[in-house]
């Protein structure tokens, strides 16, 4: 079993005034424990998060919060995006964008095939049907 962490969570999980950080802290938690064994994640979705942190609050120290939180996950396998996972996620882009997937989710969605990742932990509902999301 395995569990690929999107955005969502993480910068829910650092921001108690999040509607969903109770939910992520406890996906987290959950995640650590091994109770959805290995646990991924990209620098994507790390850029994204510090990057969706910031905006969101308007306060850098939360981003830097949200990627320190990232980077020292026990158990993390950060995947870095290569050439192909790069064309796999823009054919996917290409064909997914008027879903509402951003070109990160589809870098997700690359990864995930790769690595044959059985679940996403993700608030993202433009998932569904896609992939099988905890959230």
């Amino acid at each position: 079993m395995s569990v690929f962490i999107d955005t969502g969570v993480f910068v829910a999980a650092r921001n108690v005034r999040d509607i969903n950080h109770k939910r992520a802290v406890e996906l987290l938690e959950k995640a650590i424990r091994g109770e959805y064994g290995e646990i991924f994640t990209s620098d994507y979705v790390f850029g994204e998060a510090v990057t969706v942190a910031l905006v969101r609050t308007g306060r850098p120290n939360m981003a830097v919060r949200t990627g320190q939180l990232i980077l020292a996950m026990p158990g993390i396998r950060m995947v870095f995006v290569d050439e192909e996972l790069f064309k796999d996620a823009w054919a996917r882009f290409t064909r997914l964008a008027a879903k509402g997937l951003s070109f990160t989710d589809c870098a997700t969605l690359a990864v995930m095939d790769r690595y044959e990742i059985d679940y996403l932990l993700s608030f993202d509902k433009g998932f569904d049907g896609l992939v099988r999301r905890i959230c």
